[in-house]
């Protein structure tokens, strides 16, 4: 179906404000463009930090945070909502559904929410960019009747929280079936459409999901202009990335073979390339950010192993999928170079996991923003907190409460670690987390 829409630059930017955003986003492009490095077999060295400090480097208290999921609505909106037949019922519903989320997370000691923004190809804001998401109404570009992420940080900021909009950078959609493919054809006549129809050629499949291919140097100049559309237009504190860059499987890889041909020369492995994509991307947003408004933090929350201890002298003593060699995500790389204010790595195992130890990584970590402003953030397994497992009985033990005390402690004792983020928000209303969250309850809430 490549090929099959053809719609004009000038179709895509209708309105003068889409214009500006995109004057503004040409402008911090320029001068992006850097040479291909040769193979990074091994890590390059430090780089000497910037001697000014980054966003957020002057912290009052550790973060204390939690993830909120809008992907397949795993935290909000209630699923219930979207059946409503009165647009003001649903809308009465899912605005309560965060207020009491966020009542909830106060009484916790919850200083920060990472609000997921951008599950997809589609927008929990007012976008000129993006079409709005199909989690609020059920159906793509369905105009909501309010806009979610400013109810949110209006709601958040008045209760003394702040609110870091969460994007998936490159996901268009969770599945590739017949269902999903129809819904994005039909947003052909919406303004904004679907990047699907309006970049068809920018589109692939892979770990079974549609993804935007993260080798076209016009996909990233687009994923830059919704971060500034983003930064512009709210008083968000804080922009974050998942780990989802290279997000491929075994069974459903990435072809980008075409994009390797037209983008690569000049680099002496695929990998080498396809972390190069990645530099360009965080590179690009982090400057965009700072030129737009340098008091909002920029962070990545990347899977918890950079590289494992056997690949390379610099890596961790764990023996788990690596960012590196597996989302082609060189996370070491930009805290040394700056190009970040916080990290958040995804730690989401216990003390007794010897293939990736949680102090082992935590740790290792530490020392890696030690002389650097990057802030550490520890995300965290509530999800796995009182869950059966055969490999990492611990969760379990008292309903989990020692090994996430234990998580904690080293979190609060070790010089370099910022704070904590909970994966995730609908977690804390289950019953196996429940003596855990009344833990939390008793240390964070005071």
């Amino acid at each position: 179906m490549k090929g099959s829409f053809t719609i004009s630059h000038s179709t895509l930017f209708f309105s003068t404000a889409r214009r500006k955003l995109l004057l503004i986003a040409a402008l911090l492009l320029a001068g992006c463009a850097s040479e291909p490095p040769k193979s990074l077999v091994t890590p390059l060295p430090a780089v000497t930090p910037s001697p000014q400090k980054p966003a957020g480097a002057t912290l009052q208290q550790p973060v204390r945070g939690v993830w909120l999921a809008t992907v397949s609505r795993l935290d909000w909106p209630p699923v219930n909502s979207v059946n409503l037949s009165s647009p003001a019922q649903r809308i009465r519903l899912q605005q309560q559904a965060l207020i009491t989320r966020l009542h909830q997370l106060k009484r916790l000691g919850i200083n920060t929410v990472f609000f997921q923004v951008k599950p997809d190809g589609t927008a929990l804001w007012r976008s000129d960019i993006l079409p709005w998401s199909d989690m609020l109404t059920g159906t793509i570009g369905s105009d909501p009747g309010y806009d979610p992420l400013a109810f949110m940080l209006e709601q958040a900021h008045k209760r003394g929280m702040k609110v870091h909009a969460w994007l998936n950078p490159y996901r268009v959609a969770v599945n590739t079936r017949p269902a999903t493919l129809a819904a994005l054809n039909r947003t052909l006549s919406l303004h904004p459409a679907s990047v699907y129809v309006l970049h068809r050629d920018w589109i692939r499949t892979a770990g079974n999901r549609l993804v935007v291919d993260p080798g076209i140097p016009d996909a990233r100049d687009w994923i830059s202009s919704i971060v500034a559309e983003v930064v512009t237009r709210y008083p968000v504190d804080g922009v974050q990335f998942d780990d989802y860059f290279y997000a491929e499987t075994a069974d459903s890889p990435l072809d980008d073979a075409q994009t390797w041909r037209t983008y690569g020369q000049g680099f002496a492995s695929k990998a080498d390339w396809r972390r190069h994509n990645t530099q360009l991307l965080i590179e690009q947003v982090s400057r965009t950010i700072k030129q737009i408004k340098p008091q909002v933090a920029f962070g990545v929350s990347p899977a918890g192993v950079w590289r494992n201890l056997s690949h390379d002298a610099a890596g961790s003593d764990t023996r788990g999928a690596a960012a590196y060699d597996e989302a082609f995500a060189d996370t070491r790389l930009w805290v040394q170079q700056g190009l970040l204010d916080y990290i958040a790595p995804q730690l989401y195992w216990p003390f007794a996991r010897q293939a990736a130890r949680y102090d082992v990584l935590a740790h290792w970590w530490a020392d890696v923003v030690k002389p650097t402003h990057t802030h550490l953030y520890i995300g965290i397994a509530l999800y796995k907190v009182g869950e059966p497992s055969r490999t990492e009985p611990d969760w379990t033990v008292q309903s989990g409460v020692p090994e996430l005390k234990r998580q904690l402690d080293l979190n609060e004792a070790t010089s370099g670690i910022d704070g904590t983020i909970l994966f995730r928000a609908d977690y804390l209303d289950q019953p196996q987390t429940q003596q855990a969250v009344d833990y939390l309850q008793s240390r964070w809430g005071g």
